[in-house]
């Protein structure tokens, strides 16, 4: 089976939560006798190193734009570090050349999503769009954020037109989402459709190894703290910002702690701001910014294993990958209460949870964790034994599989109905 894979952005250099859970499932799928091909949008510089490519994953790139006028480049580069509404012309070409495709496999909405299902109805082939970001599951601010008009001229609509990009998910032959509460939105408005959740795994040796002193030796300063580490790419959705508000009280409470932001940024003016207000606070001996780290990274694998608590802040988490890896580590969560989260960790049970809008929950959480009690004790124990017996990748990227073959006996069925009939007749 040869699968073909569209991302809307894969750039190493920013690497974040989707790619790891991307290079996860491919990972599972070759074991699965799987071939994933990748089609992502080029890049200005080749990248040093390409994680994807290193695993053997047949990695195309394709030439993308931004349909925008009449904004600056810096907003530019921001729109696309989130994976914004690109346009591709050579994309379609490319795809009804490709050889061999069983399957085209979107994860990407917008204008390389609706080439995905122009390619897939040209080649006669099922189509899957995994929603990775959160759609319809999103916090009532953030929607309007997404609404909110970019600015400049969009003089790419007319491409959406022509792709008719809007009816990506309704003409799918199946969505995935790897969040429970958004696929029962997904079946509210899309009756009859098939909508599959799929959660992300964890390949569970490669945090079994001690790789502290990895860590110890890139980041000295950790050495004899209590670190408190959020992971994630620095942008307003992560909200990194409100773990620094918290900081002066957090270190109050907790004189050993320091707070350790490892994650590549992807918004250039919020990690300024983020840079700007550790300066006015006076606590920079007291945060690490680590910057991006590859996937799988001894150093970011020694963090995690480093880190007493991980801290979750996002105002929105459609999964929350970060949370099995810390289980995977022996390292407790503390997250806000996202959607993703809530589906993961059960407040004082594996983890905790709080409510950004009431930071005293947080402290809360955070001073439970950091207790050392046998309530503690159990709660990381819990943690450990969710990630062991639930999230194993290779059986989830089986689930996949069986999703690729199902979807596939159904569209040969449709091509071929006499052929399905006489296999009908054969079996009475």
């Amino acid at each position: 089976m040869r699968t073909v894979h569209l991302l809307r952005k894969y750039d190493p250099a920013q690497w974040g939560g989707t790619e790891t859970a991307i290079q996860r499932l491919f990972a599972g799928l070759r074991e699965q006798g799987v071939e994933s091909v990748v089609y992502c949008p080029r890049l200005k510089q080749k990248p040093e190193k390409d994680p994807l490519a290193a695993q053997g994953h047949l990695v195309k790139r394709f030439r993308a734009f931004l349909p925008v006028a009449g904004i600056s480049a810096q907003r530019r580069r921001q729109i696309i570090s989130v994976g914004g509404n690109l346009m591709s012309l050579d994309l379609l070409p490319r795809l009804s050349r490709e050889e061999n495709i069983s399957i085209v496999h979107s994860h990407a909405l917008g204008r390389i999503g609706g080439i995905g299902r122009l390619a897939a109805r040209l080649r006669q082939v099922p189509l899957v769009v995994t929603i990775h970001g959160g759609l319809l599951d999103l916090p009532p601010q953030m929607k309007k954020e997404f609404n909110t008009p970019i600015g400049g001229w969009e003089w790419g609509k007319v491409f959406g037109l022509f792709l008719r990009s809007r009816r990506l998910l309704l003409d799918a032959d199946a969505i995935v989402t790897c969040n429970e509460n958004e696929a029962r939105l997904l079946r509210e408005q899309y009756p009859g459709k098939r909508v599959a959740v799929q959660p992300h795994g964890v390949p569970l040796q490669i945090y079994q190894e001690d790789k502290r002193e990895h860590a110890l030796a890139a980041f000295p300063r950790i050495r004899g703290r209590q670190v408190l580490l959020s992971m994630g790419r620095i942008d307003p959705v992560k909200n990194q910002g409100w773990l620094i508000e918290q900081a002066p009280a957090i270190f109050q409470r907790h004189p050993q702690a320091m707070l350790v932001l490892a994650g590549a940024c992807t918004d250039e003016q919020y990690g300024e701001t983020l840079r700007q207000s550790i300066r006015a606070l006076g606590i920079e001996d007291r945060v690490l910014l680590t910057g991006g780290l590859p996937p799988n990274d001894a150093r970011l694998i020694g963090l995690l294993q480093e880190a007493e608590v991980l801290l979750l802040p996002s105002k929105s988490e459609t999964f929350g990958l970060v949370v099995l890896e810390a289980w995977a580590t022996g390292t407790m969560v503390v997250s806000t209460r996202t959607s993703g989260a809530c589906t993961l960790v059960r407040d004082g049970q594996n983890g905790w949870l709080f409510d950004l809008d009431h930071p005293g929950t947080f402290h809360q959480a955070l001073g439970q964790a950091l207790s050392r009690s046998d309530a503690a004790r159990n709660v990381l124990r819990h943690g450990g034994d969710e990630v062991h017996t639930r999230y194993n990748l290779t059986a989830l990227a089986g689930r996949m599989k069986i999703l690729y073959e199902e979807l596939i006996e159904e569209k040969n069925a449709i091509r071929h109905p006499a052929r399905r009939r006489h296999e009908c007749v054969d079996t009475h």
